[in-house]
């Protein structure tokens, strides 16, 4: 009889033990859940909300003045709503930064995660995230007291406001993203596959660039298309050391407005709510997503691309 009681009761234990553990993954599934329903429905939420003031912008304005007009006045009596100026600032700005950050940051990468001694690697990466760390208006300053003046010793006719100077100190800002992200995915590559290399009779270098970067790719490309939205929507740096003046050019020697710069010039002004001039920014705000949107995109497909051909 005893024995029998302690069955039981042993039983009922372990069912008991079930139950809240049983009870306790429901609980972890859920707010795992929530959290992913929770992004997606503030990006909706983003979305909407740029979408419902730009349709009230666009009922005033006609979107192909929007897309195909070379002025953007919006603030003037002469007022002109055409974008172009805008998101040529800040391709040509972007351009430049990445031009900076992609090669820097993944040579950086490749020295830190196959040739670097551990010492060496556990002291330059945590300075490389204290870079990152670093705000951006103190880069934007940087970009307008230190770097111009440099470049205006070798480029004697550069302004005083360039997209040159703001790209160059993007990329420089934007280095640590690159650098940080890919030596991660880099390292996270099996030591077999290097190994396999090695017997193969390959170079640390060629085992490096034909081995361990198209295995780790795809966080290579994540780290690439962070770098390319960093780029695009940075602002202060753009809007300290670029100029706020709207200019429809690709000449990086000139001073431009980019579409950040402008949303922060008018959210910090006087415009009053509800009207033309303030709408602006979510016209403005919604083109911004949208080209994010499509470098990301375009990012996707190189990527499946190279997966196949890998």
């Amino acid at each position: 009889m005893a024995y029998k009681s302690h069955n039981k009761i042993t039983h009922a234990g372990k069912l008991g033990y079930s139950f809240r553990r049983n009870l306790h993954e429901r609980f972890i599934e859920a707010l795992l859940f929530f959290s992913a329903v929770l992004s997606v429905a503030i990006m909706l939420a983003i979305v909407l909300m740029l979408l419902k003031e730009s349709i009230v912008f666009f009922q005033q304005v006609s979107i192909w003045e929007f897309l195909t007009d070379t002025q953007w006045t919006p603030l003037f009596d002469d007022a002109h709503y055409g974008i172009l100026p805008l998101i040529a600032g800040t391709i040509v700005s972007s351009f430049i930064a990445l031009l900076v950050a992609l090669p820097l940051g993944t040579i950086i990468a490749i020295y830190l995660s196959e040739f670097a001694p551990f010492i060496v690697r556990e002291i330059a990466k945590p300075f490389l995230e204290l870079l990152g760390g670093i705000p951006t208006v103190v880069y934007g300053y940087f970009a307008l007291l230190f770097v111009t003046p440099l470049l205006q010793i070798i480029f004697t006719e550069l302004p005083g406001f360039s997209l040159l100077s703001a790209g160059l100190v993007m990329g420089i800002m934007i280095i640590p993203y690159v650098s940080s992200m890919t030596e991660d995915a880099m390292r996270a590559v099996p030591m077999n596959l290097r190994e396999g290399s090695y017997a193969m009779g390959a170079t640390r270098f060629q085992t490096a660039t034909r081995v361990v970067m198209p295995a780790a790719f795809s966080g290579i490309a994540a780290a690439y298309i962070l770098g390319i939205s960093r780029a695009v929507g940075e602002t202060m740096v753009v809007a300290i050391a670029a100029g706020m003046q709207p200019n429809l050019t690709w000449n990086p020697m000139e001073p431009a407005a980019t579409i950040t710069a402008y949303i922060v010039q008018v959210s910090l002004g006087d415009l009053p709510h509800g009207s033309i001039g303030y709408q602006t920014i979510f016209a403005a705000g919604l083109t911004l997503l949208l080209l994010t949107l499509i470098f990301n995109i375009i990012g996707h497909l190189l990527r499946k691309r190279y997966r196949e051909i890998y």
